[in-house]
């Protein structure tokens, strides 16, 4: 019984500094996670790097059903060789991405949040074209996916300001 006691103060005593410094949990009873719950739509995608930001950003903040703000976005990437050997050529390659955003209101059209943000990712080529392709586009949505998870923060941590 006195440990549990004991258990519960040292908890209590570690969540005093989160508290102090005005803390709230995103996806708690009016956070702004829930703000954005299935209320932003994203532009519709066009090239499948589109489709894997979209569906990522969904997976995020749910799929919009009537939405309150619209998502415009631009998406590029580039590839680089990270790594060479003679005779062979480039084994890892480097998959950059940026993004530009801007979220918007609906009914108002003001500008709620808009930014650009960077990631990359890697992966490596192997001996058969197929082998290879299909690295490429694993990278590539994984980088979609990274992108959409950073978004995603950066609009959470816009309507929590």
């Amino acid at each position: 019984m006195l440990l549990s006691d004991r258990r519960r103060l040292l908890l209590a005593l570690a969540a005093l500094p989160v508290a102090a410094c005005g803390f709230a949990p995103a996806y708690a009873p009016g956070g702004a996670g829930l703000a954005l719950r299935g209320q932003v739509r994203a532009a519709d995608p066009v090239t499948s790097g589109d489709f894997d930001f979209v569906a990522g950003l969904e997976i995020r903040l749910g799929r919009a059903a009537a939405p309150r703000y619209d998502l415009s976005y631009q998406i590029t990437t580039s590839e680089r060789g990270a790594a060479r050997v003679a005779g062979l050529g480039e084994t890892r390659i480097t998959l950059f991405g940026s993004i530009t955003y801007r979220l918007t209101e609906r009914i108002t059209g003001a500008v709620v949040s808009e930014g650009s943000l960077r990631d990359f990712t890697n992966y490596s080529t192997t001996d058969t074209q197929l082998a290879t392709l299909r690295a490429q586009e694993d990278a590539q949505a994984r980088l979609m996916r990274i992108l959409a998870d950073q978004v995603a923060a950066r609009l959470l941590a816009a309507l929590a300001e």
